[in-house]
């Protein structure tokens, strides 16, 4: 059986690994969404997909650069199999993809995500005793809310439609589904 993660006792390099963990599952659930769905254009549910997958790219290499930084090469002791928990912290599930999505189900997917990332963070805050790892989650709590905000804005500029986007010549099913 793996090894649990207790909050009250997470030290920062430990919580910096959970966090670069959960970026990496992001991440790779946005790449696998983007390749199951597809792309036929710039802006479709597909594109979007995988912006949102170098998004959270980005944000793992900047925890990893700072956990560089402070630890060094030290080895990590937070598993992947220790957060099965904690999994889909911020990944969306998979039952979520679905065959010609529009853009704009897609930024409801993703604005949910954030949510469900700031709602872990917010839920560990009161169990932690170490102060540097209360000041980072409380900075991962606060980049939630901004992303938050940035798919909000982006879902006021998109068409009000969560029909399909479907063009001629579509299959009934995408390849990669």
């Amino acid at each position: 059986m793996a090894k649990k993660i207790d909050f009250s006792n997470l030290n920062l390099q430990d919580a910096l690994d959970l966090a670069i963990l959960i970026e990496e599952e992001a991440k790779e659930r946005y790449e696998e969404f983007a390749k199951q769905i597809g792309s036929t254009r710039t802006g479709d549910a597909g594109s979007f997909f995988a912006s949102m997958a170098e998004n959270e790219d980005k944000h793992g290499r900047e925890l990893a650069a700072q956990r560089k930084n402070i630890f060094g090469t030290r080895p990590s002791v937070v598993t992947i199999d220790m957060i099965d928990e904690v999994s889909e912290v911020e990944a969306p599930e998979y039952s979520q993809a679905r065959s010609f999505m529009s853009k704009k189900h897609a930024l409801e997917v993703a604005l949910a995500c954030e949510v469900k990332a700031y709602n872990f963070f917010a839920k560990a805050l009161p169990q932690l005793k170490n102060d540097e790892v209360k000041k980072l989650f409380t900075e991962l709590k606060a980049e939630e809310v901004a992303h938050q905000n940035l798919i909000k804005d982006l879902l006021q500029r998109t068409s009000d439609s969560m029909d399909p986007e479907v063009e001629p010549g579509d299959v009934d099913e995408p390849s990669g589904l």
